[in-house]
């Protein structure tokens, strides 16, 4: 397996098109992953309504919010290539038990709350192509998303995650057969509207909280981790700086590349219901697959098939997402094996984890919880979250005994505590418009 690894590398030059030329599909990983789970069921009902409600006026909100994503998840990769540590290590071994265990304790209740959400979301969007009972497409989804992290080999794993993120091309399918006002799109893209009524607050609010989530943080920086055992060549920067460049290239490339591909899905939803839901009146959406079913009408079958696809293709995709993370912050946080290169036997709990948190979320959905409620509010401790962690990631980014020569600066600071601000900003006015 090690000898396939070290070919499969991308930091290596590629022998076909050489050093200064990698193949893209090399390069990408961590960064296009964890875009596009980003994109998950959950995150699509709150780009549906954004573009229910407000029509394209909402769509200056992926241009703004572009920079910042990359900035935060480029410093996690960052973090996790040149320390070999996750984000929840750094915590343990830099800052007190206490802010340890409350971050992780809130993330994990968070991440279950919205595994659930999205399993439930998937269920739905089955039942429209196919009707069965909900609850039958809850236990197989469930069922899958386990397996395949079970199961699967590292390598052939991430692959398949990979290549998920074609689903994410349905909702361009979707756009593109809505008849789409693409100068009025154009201009709001770039001359925003703004509003300070509650109703178009809370919208934003939402839009920050999908597209920069604590756990897409703990989960690009422990898949860095993770390749440095993956790959036996890489070492973590801070102990061989010369691997530096062709590491911190990649990063950029992926992380850029797999982040614009989020935003431009997201700005796909928001335009497809922008062109048909809210130009038939219909600007209450509480769910991406009530959103793929108000398209039938007036778009006609084919929107709604690709729509609802696309809601099934990104949870399989971020389910595994929230739950990998959970269990690699609960891991590092108490120094167990862990790590999905790892054969079950060998990181017992971490996996014990990882099944623990897909089937409570999977309960979720056979009990009276409101499952829009109980998502709103993991949008709250999401936000929460990811005030502190994204401050700890800044300050910890910048320490030179942690980082070395490689610790953040520049434009990438810049960038970095803007988002750190925005969010702040962000949870303030989540919590305002809550009451």
């Amino acid at each position: 397996m090690e000898n396939i690894a070290d070919e499969d590398d991308p930091e290596e030059p590629s022998p076909v098109v050489g050093p200064t030329r990698p193949r893209l599909f090399r390069i990408l990983g961590p960064g296009l992953i964890t875009g596009a789970s980003d994109d998950d069921p959950s995150g699509i009902a709150t780009y549906s309504q954004a573009g229910a409600q407000f029509g394209y006026g909402l769509g200056w909100t992926m241009l703004l919010t572009y920079p910042l994503m990359v900035a935060v998840q480029m410093i996690s990769a960052r973090i996790g290539r040149t320390t070999g540590h996750g984000i929840a290590g750094l915590l343990r071994l830099h800052y007190p038990s206490w802010l340890l265990n409350g971050i992780v304790l809130l993330l994990l209740i968070a991440n279950v709350i919205n595994l659930g959400a999205d399993l439930g979301a998937m269920a739905d969007a089955s039942a429209l192509l196919l009707p069965a009972p909900p609850v039958l497409y809850v236990l197989l989804f469930a069922a899958i998303c386990i397996s395949l992290q079970l199961f699967l080999q590292y390598t052939r794993y991430v692959a398949v995650l990979k290549w998920m993120t074609i689903a994410l091309f349905a909702y361009f399918a979707s756009a593109a057969v809505s008849h789409v006002a693409w100068d009025e799109m154009a201009i709001n893209l770039v001359w925003p509207h703004i509003s300070l009524k509650a109703d178009y607050l809370a919208v934003i609010v939402g839009l920050f909280g999908t597209t920069i989530s604590p756990y897409l943080f703990f989960w690009q920086a422990a898949e860095e981790v993770e390749d440095l055992r993956v790959h036996p060549r890489r070492t973590d920067l801070f102990e061989a700086p010369e691997q530096a460049k062709a590491a911190l290239f990649r990063i950029e490339i992926d992380t850029i590349v797999g982040m614009g591909f989020s935003n431009l899905v997201a700005l796909a939803i928001m335009v497809t219901t922008a062109a048909t839901l809210n130009l038939q009146g219909i600007t209450d959406i509480q769910t991406s697959a009530q959103a793929a079913e108000a398209l039938r009408p007036i778009a006609g079958p084919f929107a709604t098939w690709v729509f609802a696809l696309g809601v099934i293709g990104t949870g399989l995709l971020a389910v595994p997402v929230l739950a990998g993370s959970a269990a690699y912050a609960i891991g590092e946080a108490r120094k167990w094996p862990m790590g999905l290169a790892r054969r079950p036997k060998e990181a017992q709990a971490f996996y014990a984890t990882l099944v623990l948190a897909t089937l409570v979320g999977m309960i979720l959905n056979f009990t009276p919880i409101d499952p829009i409620k109980a998502l709103y509010g993991s949008a709250i401790l999401n936000g929460v979250v990811a005030v502190p962690v994204m401050i700890v990631m800044m300050l910890v980014a910048a320490r030179h005994d942690v980082m070395g020569p490689f610790a953040v600066k520049g434009w990438l600071a810049v960038l970095g505590w803007l988002a750190t601000l925005a969010m702040a900003v962000v949870v303030v006015a989540m919590v305002a418009t809550s009451f």
